[in-house]
């Protein structure tokens, strides 16, 4: 079990006093459970909520170097990244290029790439509006915004157990007839999006079991439900079409890749957005449900990157 802190502790861990843990939650979205009234914040949350708030972080000792042969992409883990991954390597590992993949979150990545890490941020972080990705947050980590390139639209959602066996047809199910739900860490856009659905639907996280079971990836989540460990998990369609898991849709969401103004023309990054136009990324797209590639390879902004 992991460590949870009381109010009073984990107003010490911050430094604050106890009645601005509350605002806090409320405001600023403090990871925490309400369990027989009280309320508890896991540590390790809260670390991870302090280090995604944290501004000006110190510039690492060594930083990544212009593109070598190595292209280093970091961010929010998908199953067609993955494929397209695979197809990159295959292609051009014959002239001693390579690429691969941190899977960091989609928070994760965009810190990645202010710190100068990686040559790639994938993220797909809704905005407040409930329209728009990754512009709010990338303007928030970056003195100057990156280039956002769209890499797909996929469908977001819930991943349940084949033929639904629970009948889950809302989120208040969840509460209401006490499933078991594994969830994605802090730092990801489909928690973001699953925290912002609670809260519309007004759930109290204390009162969801699974809540703070967290995994890194939606195969992971995929493979809970699948196993019966799980009755329900925040994820995308690509997984549950693959694993022959039943899904309620949510929403379709842009999943973008950043990358900075002054790395954008380096020859890998060019080489790894030049696949996303190619019949065999088509293809490889085309066979897994869950996935729109109209808008692939294109960029979202600014409409000059040399500007």
């Amino acid at each position: 079990m992991k460590k949870l802190l009381s109010t009073k502790e984990v107003a010490e861990f911050l430094g604050v006093n106890e009645k601005m843990v509350y605002s806090l939650v409320s405001d600023k979205g403090l990871p925490a459970s309400k369990v027989t009234g009280k309320w508890i914040f896991p540590l390790h949350l809260v670390e991870q909520w302090v280090e995604a708030n944290t501004l000006n972080y110190p510039e690492p000792r060594h930083q990544v170097p212009p593109y070598e042969g190595l292209l280093i992409i970091t961010g929010s883990n998908d199953l067609l990244l993955d494929k397209t991954l695979a197809l990159y390597n295959r292609l051009f590992s014959a002239t001693t290029e390579i690429a691969v993949f941190a899977n960091l979150g989609s928070m994760g990545g965009l810190q990645a790439l202010r710190r100068n890490v990686c040559h790639i941020a994938t993220s797909h972080l809704l905005q407040d509006n409930g329209d728009e990705y990754n512009f709010d947050f990338a303007g928030r980590e970056f003195d100057q915004m990156p280039v956002i390139v769209n890499f797909c639209r996929r469908e977001q959602g819930f991943l349940v157990q084949k033929r639904n066996p629970e009948n889950i047809k809302a989120l208040g199910d969840i509460t209401q007839k006490n499933l078991q739900v594994v969830n994605r860490s802090l730092s990801t856009g489909t928690r973001l999006l699953f925290d912002r659905e609670l809260k519309k639907a007004g759930i109290e996280t204390g009162s969801i079991r699974g809540y703070d079971h967290e995994v890194n990836s939606h195969m992971e989540v995929g493979l809970e439900v699948l196993s019966g460990r799980a009755h329900l998990g925040p994820g995308i369609r690509p997984v549950a079409a693959l694993l022959e898991l039943d899904f309620i849709p949510l929403r379709w969401e842009r999943y973008d890749l950043l990358i900075t103004k002054d790395r954008f023309f380096d020859k890998g990054i060019q080489n790894f957005i030049g696949l996303l136009q190619e019949p065999e990324f088509k293809k490889i797209a085309a066979a897994i449900a869950g996935y729109d590639i109209s808008a692939s390879g294109k960029i979202v902004y600014p409409k000059d990157p040399s500007a």
